[in-house]
């Protein structure tokens, strides 16, 4: 495969990997799955336990698990063919990965802050107009 192909692969991959991890570990779907896995990655007696159910709730640590799944079903392999090719190629991906998480985890708090900011006016403003 071309490296320009490869390219392509490993920016278009990265994103249902992304999607995937973020939808898990923090949408409202998955927060009682997500509550337990919290609960148990903090209480439980055995540390192997508490590592398991940490993999959960924490995006870049999930997002290794996913990638492993995408490059079981895409045979995905990065600068490399076999062995080497899928470790590169799998780092990779949550790297990018990693990097959208990033990205939409920044914009999600700008959208925030705004509406925040849009509701403090909009109760200002009726004391202005009085």
């Amino acid at each position: 495969m071309e490296l320009s192909t490869q390219l392509i692969w490993l920016f278009t991959l990265s994103l249902p990997i992304a999607c995937v991890a973020w939808t898990v570990t923090h949408e409202e779907v998955f927060r009682e799955p997500r509550e337990y896995c919290v609960r148990c990655s903090k209480s439980s007696q055995t540390l192997i336990r508490r590592k398991f159910f940490y993999l959960f709730t924490c995006e870049y640590c999930f997002s290794h698990y996913v990638t492993v799944v995408f490059l079981l079903i895409t045979n995905f392999q990065l600068l490399l063919e076999g062995w080497k090719g899928y470790l590169i190629a799998g780092f990779a991906l949550v790297f990018v990965a990693n990097f959208y998480m990033s990205l939409f985890a920044l914009l999600r708090q700008a959208i925030k802050k705004e509406k925040t900011e849009i509701e403090v006016l909009q109760q200002e403003v009726p004391k202005y107009k009085q």
